[in-house]
C-alpha cells in the first residue's frame, strides 16, 4: 500500500543509529517506482526525501534521496490537486508554482534572474484599480481612460507599450528603474500596488527539491540524532570559536541570490535578505555538516539603534532555516526558524551553535526572544510547543504572572510523567518575552527594557530634528554634557561606528561603555 510505504519511510526519521540501513534503502528503491497521484502523498514523500538528504545515515541513502528529488517535477506534474503545493510550509517543490505579493526589491531580483518564470498573476490580482495612479506616470494618455472609465483594460495598455520580448512585469519594473527618485521612494510606489505575482518554478535548480550548496565532505548520521536534553546552552555559549571565512565578491553575490530565492520560495522576506551588505558576507563551519552564511546590512539600510545581522544555515548543503539578530550593547533579540521539514533534526543543537557564533562575532551574551516566537498570535509556534523549547534551554519569562504559571506547570511535569501543557496554557505562556543570560554577565539589567520605549520617548521629546537617530537618544540623557571627556569621546566613536563598515565594531564599542549602557537601559525601561 502506498500510504504504508510512506509511513515506514517516515519512521526512519526516528531510527538513526540502526546498525543496518538496508531496509531504508529498499524502501527508497520501492518508493522510486511507486506512483502517487494526490498532492498530500507527494508532499509527504518529498519532505521525507529532503530530510533524509539533509540528514543521511549513509552515502547510499543520500544518493538515492538526491536522485529521486532531482526528478520530482515529473511526479508533481501528474498531481490531482496542485494548489496544495502552494502552502507556505511546503512551497517551492519542483514542477509547482506559487503566487505572492513581493516587495519591490525581491520582485526586481526575481524578475531579472527568472524573466520567463515570473509574471503578474492577472487572473487572481484583486486590486487592478491601484494600477491607474501609477501607470499614468509611464503612459501619459492613460489619463484619458483611467479617471473616467469604469473598467480600464490595464493589461491592454501595457501590451501596447511593452516590447514583444518583455513580460508585463519586466516592462513595469523597467519603468520604475527610470524614475527620478530614491530607491526607497521607488519601492514605496511599487508596493502600493499590492501586485500579485505568479512564479512557475518548473524544474529549476533553485527549487527546494534541487537546491544544494557544494559539500566536500558530507556528514553521515550513524548515531541517534542529538536531542534537546543533550544540549547545554551554557556550555555551547562558552565553547571555542567556530572557523569563519570571508566570501569573495563573486561568491557573496551568488550566495545572496540563492538565499533570497530560498526565502521568497517560502513566502518569507527577511529584512537582511532583501538589503544585504554584499561587501561583507561570511561563512562559518558549525560542525555536523552545518554551514552558516551570515551578513549585516549596508549603512543606508541600517536600523537607527540596533545592529542588524541575518543568516541562513545549510545542512549537508540543503537550506535548513534562517536566523535574524538585532543587537544593542550585549543584548540580542534573536529570531530562529528551522524549516518545517527539519523540525525533528537537532533543533536545539543548531540553535545553540548559532548563539555561540553570534556571541563570538558580536560579543552578545543576553538573548531575548519575542513573544511571537514562543506562540503569541503564532499557531505554528503553539503547535510545536515552542515555549518549552526555549524554557528547557534555560530561558526565563520576564512577566511575573507567566513566571508563576511556569512554576505551576513544571511542578505538574515532575508529579505526572508525560504531562503536557494545554494549548490554552501555551497561549498564556506566550504573553511574555523570554531571556537567557550567560553566567559570566550581570543578570536582570535588561528585564524591563524595550527598544520601542526609546522611540516613544524620543517621539515626545521635541528633540533636534537634524540629529541622527542615535543622537536623539543621546539628547535624552540629562547629564551627558557633564560626563568626563574620555567618556564623551567614546560616545562620539560609537556614533561614527554605527555608519562604519561593520556594525560588530559598533556593538563592541558599546559593550565597553558601562555608563552609556546604564543610561540607555534606564531610558528604555
Amino acid at each position: 500500500m502506498p500510504l504504508d510505504l510512506l509511513t515506514r519511510l517516515e519512521e526512519w526519521k526516528t531510527r538513526y543509529g540502526a546498525p543496518d540501513t538496508g531496509a531504508l534503502r529498499r524502501l527508497l528503491s520501492a518508493a522510486s517506482t511507486r506512483r502517487f497521484r494526490d498532492a498530500a502523498s507527494l508532499i509527504r514523500l518529498h519532505e521525507c526525501l529532503l530530510f533524509l538528504r539533509a540528514y543521511p545515515p549513509s552515502e547510499e541513502v543520500m544518493r538515492l534521496a538526491d536522485g529521486m528529488l532531482s526528478s520530482f517535477a515529473r511526479r508533481t506534474a501528474a498531481a490531482t490537486d496542485p494548489s496544495a503545493f502552494e502552502d507556505p510550509t511546503v512551497s517551492g517543490i519542483s514542477g509547482t508554482s506559487l503566487a505572492a505579493v513581493f516587495s519591490y526589491e525581491v520582485a526586481r531580483q526575481l524578475a531579472s534572474r527568472y524573466p520567463r518564470s515570473i509574471e503578474i498573476d492577472w487572473e487572481n490580482y484583486e486590486h487592478p484599480e491601484k494600477l491607474g495612479p501609477v501607470l499614468r506616470r509611464f503612459l501619459p494618455l492613460l489619463g484619458e481612460d483611467w479617471p473616467v472609465e469604469a473598467h480600464v483594460p490595464y493589461r491592454e495598455w501595457m501590451d501596447a507599450a511593452r516590447p514583444r520580448n518583455s513580460s508585463h512585469l519586466g516592462w513595469l519594473l523597467e519603468q520604475f528603474s527610470r524614475l527620478a527618485s530614491t530607491a526607497r521612494a521607488r519601492a514605496d510606489l511599487y508596493e502600493s500596488l499590492d501586485l500579485l505575482l505568479v512564479w512557475r518554478i518548473g524544474n529549476a535548480r533553485t527549487s527546494r527539491s534541487r537546491l544544494r550548496l557544494p559539500v566536500r565532505k558530507p556528514f553521515y548520521h550513524t548515531e541517534p540524532l542529538l536531542r534537546r536534553s543533550d544540549i547545554s546552552l551554557v556550555r555551547e555559549m562558552a565553547g571555542p570559536p567556530l572557523p569563519v571565512t570571508s566570501l569573495s565578491r563573486t561568491e557573496s553575490r551568488k550566495m545572496l541570490d540563492l538565499i533570497l530565492d530560498t526565502s521568497a520560495m517560502r513566502y518569507r522576506e527577511l529584512y537582511g535578505f532583501t538589503h544585504p551588505d554584499a561587501a561583507r558576507v561570511f561563512r562559518a563551519d558549525a560542525g555536523r555538516g552545518v554551514q552558516i552564511v551570515f551578513f549585516g546590512v549596508p549603512p543606508e539600510w541600517r536600523l537607527p539603534l540596533r545592529a542588524y545581522h541575518a543568516g541562513m544555515f545549510f545542512k549537508n548543503g540543503v537550506p535548513a532555516g534562517y536566523v535574524e539578530v538585532l543587537s544593542l550593547f550585549e543584548r540580542a533579540e534573536v529570531g530562529f526558524n528551522l524549516y518545517y521539514t527539519f523540525r525533528e533534526g537537532e533543533a536545539a543543537w543548531l540553535y545553540a551553535r548559532l548563539l555561540r557564533l553570534f556571541r563570538q562575532i558580536l560579543g552578545v551574551s543576553c538573548i531575548s526572544v519575542d513573544p511571537y516566537q514562543v506562540g503569541l498570535e503564532n499557531d505554528e509556534a503553539l503547535d510545536s510547543g515552542a515555549f518549552w523549547f526555549y524554557r528547557k534551554l534555560g530561558f526565563r519569562p520576564l512577566d511575573p504572572d507567566v513566571a508563576r504559571l511556569v512554576d505551576r506547570e513544571e511542578a505538574r511535569m515532575r508529579q505526572t510523567p508525560g504531562y503536557r501543557s494545554s494549548r490554552r496554557t501555551l497561549e498564556k505562556l506566550a504573553r511574555s518575552y523570554v531571556l537567557f543570560e550567560c553566567p559570566d554577565v550581570p543578570h536582570g539589567g535588561w528585564d524591563r527594557f524595550r527598544v520601542r520605549n526609546l522611540g516613544l520617548r524620543a517621539a515626545g521629546a521635541h528633540a533636534d530634528e537634524s540629529a541622527c537617530p542615535l543622537g536623539l537618544v543621546l539628547e535624552m540623557i540629562p547629564d551627558l554634557g557633564r560626563w568626563p571627556a574620555d567618556e564623551r569621546a567614546s560616545v562620539e566613536a560609537i556614533v561614527r561606528a554605527k555608519q562604519g563598515p561593520d556594525e560588530a565594531r559598533y556593538l563592541r564599542l558599546m559593550q565597553q561603555h558601562a555608563r552609556l549602557r546604564a543610561a540607555v537601559i534606564k531610558l528604555g525601561s
